[in-house]
């Protein structure tokens, strides 16, 4: 049996010995990215009070995701991995199945992103929203939706991703930014004085 099997297999095993965690997991593996939306509108709060660069990468966070999301788009179709519990049909499944392929998990890939830009605006909102993705990573394989390395590839490219998205566009969309402070849409973009 190869080794990532294995790991799914044990922690579908572990899924099944602990009930009382199969509610908050589930929940958390499906609505728990809308905790990084909220950390990506905090990081423009954040950004207010700052200087036109970083507001600038926190415009670019959610730009960063979406074109994660693309990329993992394209590279779900090539890979056209099986869902775990396509394999193992007898696998605890917490949340409803679905046919599309596996890997990357599209769910870790736009927690990833969104951590990782957010370091570019704040560490402290980066590291929180890299707990919350870890965790995200952690439950779509409790639930039984995931491989183990789906969840560290979806991470790891999503990240990469938004990393190569922020500093390929923060130049430019710096100075857009620097320009609008001083029109109509400015208390979107600064704090006032």
């Amino acid at each position: 049996m190869p080794p990532a099997n294995d790991l799914f297999l044990r922690i579908n095993a572990f899924a099944a010995d602990t009930p009382w965690l199969h509610g908050p997991a589930a929940a958390y593996a499906t609505y728990g990215i809308l905790v990084s939306v909220a950390l990506m509108v905090a990081g423009w709060w954040v950004a207010r009070r700052r200087d036109a660069r970083t507001m600038a990468t926190a415009l670019l966070v959610p730009v960063a995701a979406l074109a994660a999301f693309a990329v993992q788009q394209i590279v779900v179709l090539l890979v056209d991995e099986a869902r775990p519990y396509a394999v193992h049909p007898d696998a605890l499944v917490l949340i409803g199945r679905t046919s599309d392929p596996s890997f990357p998990s599209d769910h870790a890939c736009l927690t990833g992103a969104i951590a990782a830009a957010l370091f570019l605006v704040d560490r402290r909102l980066g590291w929180t929203a890299t707990v919350v993705a870890l965790l995200m990573a952690a439950t779509r394989v409790y639930v039984g939706a995931h491989w183990p390395l789906d969840v560290v590839a979806g991470l790891a490219l999503g990240a990469a991703v938004a990393i190569a998205v922020v500093l390929l566009l923060r130049r430019p969309v710096t100075r857009l930014v620097e320009r609008l402070r001083s029109t109509a849409v400015a208390p979107l973009l600064v704090t006032s004085a």
